[in-house]
């Protein structure tokens, strides 16, 4: 157990620490930042690091067992109705307590005063959501359907309520929801459970279609709110951003995260709850998991929920306010302004390795393709996707420019790649959108994008907004790109190799 969380801890400081780098060199240049401001976002360094390091240890041993295990038994009941009963509750389940997706619904305040359940509509239609997309998702596993038709299906209806139906303030926010859902809760349950089901299949395909539950699960979101849309009117939004805390003492600095605790460790727990009493409930009706592997789990949970308080409290406390006085300084400036769009891009390609979703992403599709994709390829596909999704984010901040304008051509690549890419890539692609746009964007680079916006007197809600859907579209094409060359790549090596064969055949003849 040591040896292992020294692994995941060395793991988590190589990769927050190039992003905490260019921060300091920022602060220390171009946005100088007050004292108190920067030993916050020091310490939310350390706390990110030991955070990640405990949650991916805790996911390993906790979330991933039990996932594939129910995946796994919800097939052997070859029970059509029970697989997609229980898809649907746990899809809501997981979602409704996802901290990001608590965050972006604090947000829509537009919603909330129109109806007497305030935020929570919005986190129970997206919700509703997820549940009925994961319930299509296992259903798709258990069928046989292609993946990419249904992609192609759905996005069209998507887009075809945002156009016919929706009013444009609310785009931004559909789209948000979509990569918010699929958090450091969400993603390593929903992933192991398509593992599960997949694994039970005796076709060679079974592997290509344990991959697409998390790209299935952010398009509900998306169409559930833009449903929403058609009900709620939302074209004059007042987003108030909030005056950041001012730290001048070191008791101001130890009160901010003593709040932080106890405010994530509440949301934390709301989260993990309904799958430990899931769990729970499927361990007495089953009994599959022994006296040693529930130890196990259990130590397992108790890291995750440890991991999980120490990396929102870093990312929130310290990492957030950080972002929008960068964002605001760079944008305060007169030709300074337009380093808003290279910095993003540099901060997108490393804030991604600081995602703790992503790790557990990687080292699935490495698992399950038996090494033949490495996590440090899939790592660098989804680096230079988010890099040039941030870069298009910030463009669009200085421009002004129609959300729609991007995302129309983005998704327009990224379905017509299914029909380039191998079945099992589509799937990988899909899923790293979903995954790629987590906590770490939104505590720095949307609020990086908001004091851009604020500075500059921009609409808060439809130019900062969005920022989650393009980190949510960019891994789309960079990972199914990265399928084709692999594609090549092995066609290549099994050309040579039959070529050899023929020679070898050819001289043993002679």
């Amino acid at each position: 157990m040591t040896k292992a969380l020294k692994d995941k801890l060395i793991e988590s400081l190589t990769s927050i620490l190039p992003i905490a780098l260019i921060i300091f060199v920022l602060c220390a240049t171009l946005t100088p930042l007050d004292t108190g401001t920067f030993a916050l976002f020091s310490i939310g360094v350390f706390l990110l690091i030991i955070g990640m390091g405990c949650f991916t240890l805790g996911a390993d041993m906790s979330m991933l067992v039990i996932g594939e295990r129910i995946g796994t038994a919800m097939t052997r009941s070859r029970k059509v109705w029970l697989i997609a009963l229980l898809s649907f509750v746990i899809g809501i389940i997981v979602t409704i307590a996802e901290p990001d997706l608590q965050i972006l619904a604090e947000q829509v305040t537009a919603v909330a005063e129109q109806t007497i359940l305030g935020n929570y509509l919005l986190i129970i239609t997206v919700a509703v959501g997820v549940g009925i997309f994961l319930m299509l998702a296992m259903l798709r596993i258990v069928f046989r359907i292609k993946l990419s038709y249904l992609l192609i299906g759905f996005y069209t209806i998507a887009f075809v309520l945002c156009f016919c139906f929706v009013d444009s303030g609310f785009w931004a926010v559909s789209f948000d929801s979509g990569g918010v859902t699929t958090g450091p809760m969400t993603v390593p349950f929903i992933m192991s459970l398509g593992v599960g089901v997949a694994s039970i299949r005796s076709d060679k395909k079974g592997q290509d279609d344990s991959f697409g539950l998390v790209a299935l699960s952010s398009i509900g979101p998306i169409i559930s709110v833009l449903i929403l849309g058609i009900i709620f009117k939302i074209n004059n939004i007042d987003y108030v951003v909030e005056e950041l805390q001012v730290v001048d003492t070191t008791r101001d600095i130890l009160f901010a995260y003593l709040r932080g605790f106890g405010d994530y460790a509440l949301e934390v727990l709301i989260a993990i709850t309904p799958i430990i009493a899931f769990f729970v409930l499927f361990q007495l009706i089953t009994r599959s998991f022994h006296k040693k592997q529930l130890v196990r789990i259990i130590v397992g949970f108790i890291y995750t929920f440890l991991g999980l308080v120490l990396f929102l409290s870093g990312a929130n406390v310290g990492f957030m306010p950080v972002g929008r006085e960068i964002g605001r300084a760079l944008a305060a400036g007169g030709w300074e302004k337009w380093l808003l769009i290279p910095v993003g891009m540099i901060v997108g390609y490393f804030v991604v390795a600081a995602e703790p979703a992503v790790h557990v992403l990687n080292k699935q599709v490495e698992r399950m393709s038996a090494g033949a994709i490495s996590s440090s390829s899939m790592k660098k596909g989804l680096c230079a996707g988010v890099c040039i999704a941030i870069g298009l984010a910030m463009t669009r901040i200085l421009t002004g420019i129609n959300i729609m304008w991007i995302l129309i051509p983005g998704y327009a690549v990224a379905l017509g790649l299914t029909f380039f890419t191998p079945a099992l890539f589509t799937g990988i692609a899909f899923d790293s959108g979903g995954v790629a746009s987590g906590a770490m964007v939104s505590s720095f680079v949307l609020p990086m994008a908001i004091g851009a916006c604020s500075e500059l007197g921009s609409v808060v809600m439809t130019q900062a907004f969005g920022c989650v859907a393009f980190v949510a579209l960019a891994p789309l094409i960079s990972i199914q790109i990265l399928g084709i060359h692999y594609r090549r790549k092995t066609g290549k090596i099994k050309r040579n190799f039959l070529s050899v064969e023929d020679r070898i055949l050819e001289y043993t003849v002679d």
